[in-house]
């Protein structure tokens, strides 16, 4: 509970105890009105201190008529007829449900925190055989650091020595343990578990992905959805029409069917403005987004925004990037030619050049050519999203990359006519040969498009950089709708804004991709996906959900997350507003007195928070 929270609590206890006090006093002694009066009016400032606080913020941003508004004006109405036990309980039972609601959403964003806030306390660095803990914020890149079986890894590494498993639960919401050995990558937050490894650091903590998605998870609880922003237009036309109708109540009857019986009707028009307030409404609607960000950080999946999981309870077009995404992103080297030189010497030529790429197609070149590279003789390298790479090796700009290279830099070279992808290389001005490579489709990428397609009627899209012989196949075995080759990131870009303007109101368009020139495109969507294992920090950035782990099932968790969140949202407003209209009729018609009238709205407030506190506990 937070110091405000606490502070909110204990002047309310004094409110009630205050209350308590001047309830007995006025049953049990016979005591001077205006000591009475007094009495409960001290009660009641105490008790109502939150809301005239809060009425004073809304003022000052000229926001005049909220549900503050409508409680203080019943509440002091009921004490200006003289009803001061009403009056004051009527305040109590407000604020009452007020803490419940901060109570609840302080503990929801706790618990989304403690999903999250996974840092380790410190680092155990080795310097010269030796070792120093430290704060895992003083590691930079290059340093060696030891993380013994129990311990948090601090910051994004590589191991150097040892076997060990890993526990990715916090970060990827899977249960079973990683094996990791030499060479392997580990992450920041991640527990290693059965024996000591040595690592070296790849990046600073601040720089880590798990810093970064703690982060954008602390901005999400900030940003609203649709549905609130309805709400909000709601209130501005319904609160002061619900004033109107009260002062309606109180006058109407007093001057016509009812003539002169004043008090029995401005009495009745203030339970119509206690029932009026729209708390349960409001309350609800924010609880249950927050619910649900927590329901996905737990399966691993982190939501920028409350408005993005909205979006995608409507999605119904999907594009993906292929490689990394669709495809397991592991190449292996099919076939190579070589002119002018050997198959070695092109291979030696193209893993040295891409040696400085986290790129799976560069990992695969790697593989391939199985010697040592020489990283001090490269230089100058210049990456080229859609083309490929170059950089100067051995005294000469080496390029490597597709068709659209070659012919940028005015190589002439023939188009290869085989599946996969084309790696082309030119060693100054000659062309040099090429090296062909393939990928497999990920195992669980089928049963995501059924999903998609079964229970989202989606349209499934393609958009790559790879060539149609390598992409084309792939996008008819999964049987997509459309796909597109060759592309740079403007044309995919291109392709975006053509698919986001054919879409209806009520439809979304969600792009998924993990490398640099997917961050446009997921800018750009309603709701762009990234996948947070193997993702381009551009891509990460861009994006408004990241899998933590690359698996397309996660989507679908997500879009159930989502469903689930908006269906408990709108069970929240058909409940609040039934019980609202029956009761504002009872009101009237004289069958609910004020007490009753708070009760039943309070009664209302609770069910929908306790409603929407469900979803963060929903597990797909």
């Amino acid at each position: 509970m937070t110091k405000q929270l606490k502070r909110r609590c204990i002047i309310y206890i004094v409110g009630v105890i205050v209350y308590a006090g001047a309830v007995i006093a006025d049953t049990d002694y016979i005591l001077d009105e205006r000591i009475i009066f007094g009495w409960f009016l001290f009660a009641y400032l105490i008790i109502g201190f939150e809301s005239f606080r809060r009425l004073e913020e809304n003022m000052m941003q000229k926001r005049f008529l909220t549900e503050y508004t409508l409680i203080i004006l019943a509440t002091i109405g009921a004490l200006g007829i003289e009803r001061y036990t009403e009056g004051v309980f009527v305040m109590l039972l407000f604020e009452l449900g007020m803490l419940f609601e901060a109570y609840t959403t302080d503990n929801t964003k706790r618990e989304i925190q403690g999903l999250i806030d996974i840092r380790p306390e410190y680092a155990t660095r080795i310097v010269h055989g030796r070792e120093f803990k430290v704060d895992p914020a003083a590691l930079k890149p290059g340093h060696l650091i030891i993380i013994k079986p129990g311990e948090r890894i601090p910051a994004d590494a590589m191991v150097t020595f040892g076997i060990s498993d890993i526990d990715m639960k916090t970060l990827t919401g899977e249960a079973e343990p990683l094996p990791v050995g030499a060479g392997d990558k580990i992450y920041s937050g991640c527990i290693n578990l059965s024996a000591a490894v040595e690592a070296r650091v790849l990046e600073t903590y601040e720089d880590s992905a798990v810093a970064r998605i703690m982060k954008m998870v602390e901005e999400a609880q900030e940003r609203k959805a649709d549905s609130e922003h309805f709400i909000a237009r709601f209130l501005r036309i319904y609160t002061p029409v619900m004033l109107l109708c009260s002062l309606a109540v109180m006058a109407y009857p007093s001057l016509t069917f009812s003539y002169g019986n004043w008090d029995t009707w401005i009495y009745r028009g203030l339970i119509f403005l206690v029932v009026a307030c729209p708390c349960g409404l409001v309350l609800s609607i924010p609880i249950a987004f927050l619910g649900g960000i927590a329901s996905a950080a737990r399966q691993g999946i982190v939501v920028k925004g409350r408005n993005y999981l909205e979006d995608l309870a409507k999605a119904d077009t999907f594009i993906f990037d292929k490689t990394g995404t669709l495809t397991e992103g592991v190449f292996k080297v099919t076939d190579v030619r070589a002119f002018h030189m050997t198959r070695e010497e092109l291979l030696r030529v193209a893993a040295h050049v891409e040696s400085y790429s986290n790129h799976p197609i560069a990992q695969s070149l790697l593989e391939e050519y199985r010697r040592h590279v020489d990283q001090r003789k490269v230089y100058g390298m210049k990456e080229m999203p859609g083309y490929g790479v170059s950089a100067m090796f051995e005294g000469q700009r080496v390029y490597v990359g597709n068709k659209k290279l070659m012919d940028r830099q005015n190589i002439f070279c023939a188009e290869v006519d085989q599946d996969g992808t084309v790696l082309y290389v030119a060693v100054g001005r000659l062309y040099a040969g090429y090296i062909v490579i393939k990928d497999s489709i990920k195992e669980d990428t089928r049963d995501t498009f059924r999903y998609l397609k079964d229970k989202c009627g989606a349209v499934l899209v393609m958009l790559t950089g790879d060539t149609g012989k390598a992409s084309i196949p792939i996008a008819r075995e999964l049987e997509m709708d459309y796909a597109y080759t060759n592309l740079l990131p403007e044309d995919k870009l291109e392709h975006v804004e053509d698919f986001l303007s054919i879409q209806g109101n009520g439809e979304r368009l969600v792009c998924v991709g993990d490398g640099i020139n997917d961050a446009p495109i997921l800018a750009r969507a309603d709701v762009g996906i990234a996948m947070g294992a193997t993702g381009a920090s551009a891509a990460i950035e861009a994006a408004d959900v990241i899998l933590i782990e690359d698996e397309l099932p996660r989507i679908v968790d997500a879009i159930k997350i989502a469903r689930e969140t908006l269906k408990i949202v709108n069970q929240n407003i058909t409940f609040a507003l039934f019980i609202k209209v029956l009761v504002l009729v009872l009101a009237v018609t004289g069958w609910f007195n004020m007490w009753e009238a708070i009760l039943s709205e309070v009664g209302v407030m609770l069910v929908a928070i306790l409603n929407s506190t469900s979803v963060a506990k929903y597990t797909v």
